[in-house]
C-alpha cells in the first residue's frame, strides 16, 4: 500500500518549497540591483560602484566628467550612462577595459586614451569575453576606438567613433577585432582612424549599415577572416575603400564605395581571395573601383560602376570569376589587365561605350563587345603614357583595335552585352 503523508508532513514540505521560492525571488531581486553614480549621489566613482556590484547588477552613471584612469569592468553587469557622462583617459590610460562576459556598456563619451604602439590602448577594449554589447557611445580622440581581443558573439552598435590621425603609424583602428567569432558590427560611424574597421582571424561575422569615411588607409580591412559578410555600408573618402586579403567565402552586398581617390586607391582591393560574392554594390568616383589579384571563383553581379578611373582591374593571376549583369557607365577605362590570358567570364553587362546594334530587339547586342582597350593595357604597364590620354592618336589606336583585335586578348569579351542598363 502506498504510504500516506500526514497533514503535518504535507505542510512541512510546502513550507520548505515556499522558503526556496522566496529565497530564489530574493536572489533575483538582488541580481537586478541598480547602483547610481553621480555628483549628487553618495557614490561618485564608477570604479567604486563596479567594486560594489554583483553579477547581474546595473551601474547607472549620471552626466559629468569622470577622470578615474582605467575603468575595469570585470563582472557580468550593465554599465549605463545617462545624458552622456564623459570618461576621460587624459591621454595616459586605456579608458575602459572589459574582462567579463555578458556585459553591456551603453551611453558614454569615451575620450583621450593613451597612445602607445606596444599595448594598443583603446577607448574601450574587450579581452577574452563572450556576449558583450557596446552601444550608443561616442568615442573621441582615442588610439584605438573599440578593440575586441578574443571576443565571441559581441555586438558593437550605433557608436560614433572619431580620431584625428595624420599618419597611419601614429593611430590605431576605429573598430578592431582580432581572433574573434560571430561578431555583429552594426550602425556605427567611424572617421579619422588608420582603418575604419579591421578584422584579423575573425569568422562568421557581419558588418551592417556602418559609415566608414575619411580614414587614412582603408574603410574596412579583412585579413585571414573567412565566412563573413558586409552589407549596406558606406565607404567614402578613405585612402582605399575596402581591402579583403587571404580570405575565403565573404559576401559583399549592397555597399557604397565613393570618392576613394589616390595613387593606389580602390573601391575594393581583393588579394588572394576565393569563393566569394560581390553583388548589388555601387562604385562611384574611385581611382579603381574593383581590383583583383589572385582572386578566384568570385561572382561579380548586379553592381554599378560609375565615373571611376578604372571600373575593374583584373590581373592575370585571377581565374574562374563570373562578371555578369553589371553597369559600366562613365568610367575612364571599364576594364584593365596586365596579361594576355583571360580565365574569367563576362556576360550580359551594360557598357556605355558599346556601339553595337540589336536587330532582333531582345535587349542584347548582336555584336560581342571587347571592353578592354589597347591603351588601357599600355597604361597598365607604362603609367606615364596617361599624359597622352584623349589624344587623337590614342582614340584612333583604340578604334582600330576594336575593329581588328590583335594585341588585346581575343577572349576578353562580353558575348551578350546589354543594350540598356541592367536593373539592379
Amino acid at each position: 500500500m502506498p504510504q500516506k503523508y500526514s497533514g503535518r508532513r504535507y505542510f512541512t514540505n510546502m513550507r520548505w518549497i515556499l522558503t526556496v521560492v522566496m529565497l530564489m525571488c530574493g536572489y533575483f531581486h538582488l541580481a537586478a540591483m541598480t547602483i547610481t553614480v553621480g555628483k549628487d549621489f553618495p557614490i561618485k566613482s564608477i570604479n567604486r560602484a563596479i567594486a560594489m556590484a554583483n553579477d547581474g547588477d546595473t551601474v547607472l552613471v549620471h552626466e559629468g566628467l569622470y577622470r578615474e584612469g582605467n575603468i575595469l569592468v570585470n563582472k557580468s553587469i550593465s554599465v549605463i550612462g545617462k545624458n552622456k557622462p564623459i570618461l576621460d583617459g587624459q591621454k595616459k590610460f586605456e579608458v575602459v577595459t572589459i574582462r567579463a562576459s555578458h556585459v553591456m556598456f551603453d551611453g558614454f563619451v569615451v575620450q583621450h586614451s593613451g597612445y602607445a604602439t606596444l599595448e594598443d590602448p583603446g577607448g574601450i577594449k574587450v579581452y577574452n569575453a563572450y556576449a558583450v554589447t557596446i552601444s550608443n557611445n561616442i568615442l573621441e580622440d582615442n588610439f584605438f576606438g573599440i578593440y575586441i581581443h578574443y571576443g565571441r558573439k559581441c555586438l558593437i552598435k550605433n557608436n560614433r567613433i572619431r580620431a584625428y590621425g595624420v599618419e597611419e603609424q601614429q593611430i590605431g583602428n576605429g573598430i578592431h577585432c582580432w581572433k574573434s567569432d560571430s561578431m555583429e558590427i552594426i550602425g556605427n560611424v567611424i572617421r579619422g582612424h588608420r582603418d575604419g574597421i579591421y578584422f584579423e582571424f575573425v569568422t562568421n561575422s557581419i558588418i551592417w549599415r556602418n559609415v566608414s569615411e575619411s580614414n587614412i588607409r582603408y574603410g574596412l580591412h579583412f585579413m585571414f577572416s573567412n565566412h563573413d559578410a558586409y552589407i549596406t555600408n558606406i565607404f567614402r573618402r578613405n585612402g582605399s575603400g575596402v581591402a579583403v586579403m587571404f580570405t575565403k567565402e565573404v559576401n559583399m552586398f549592397n555597399n557604397y564605395f565613393e570618392d576613394n581617390w589616390g595613387d593606389a586607391a580602390y573601391g575594393i582591393l581583393l588579394k588572394e581571395i576565393s569563393d566569394s560574392y560581390i553583388i548589388g554594390n555601387h562604385f562611384k568616383e574611385n581611382t579603381a573601383a574593383l581590383y583583383l589579384e589572385g582572386a578566384n571563383r568570385i561572382i561579380i553581379e548586379k553592381n554599378e560602376f560609375q565615373n571611376n578611373g578604372w571600373g575593374m582591374k583584373i590581373q592575370a593571376s585571377c581565374m574562374d570569376n563570373v562578371v555578369s549583369g553589371n553597369n559600366f557607365i562613365g568610367n575612364t577605362f571599364d576594364i584593365s589587365t596586365n596579361g594576355s590570358l583571360v580565365l574569367s567570364t563576362f556576360n550580359n553587362n551594360y557598357w556605355d561605350k558599346y556601339e553595337g546594334y540589336d536587330l532582333d530587339r531582345n535587349g542584347i547586342g548582336d555584336v560581342p563587345f571587347h571592353p578592354l582597350s589597347l591603351f588601357a593595357m599600355i597604361a597598365e604597364k607604362n603609367p606615364p603614357v596617361m599624359l597622352l590620354f584623349r589624344s587623337f592618336m590614342v582614340n584612333l589606336l583604340d578604334r582600330s583595335e576594336k575593329m581588328m583585335p590583335s594585341l588585346t586578348p581575343e577572349n576578353f569579351i562580353d558575348e551578350k552585352p546589354m543594350m540598356k542598363p541592367c536593373i539592379l
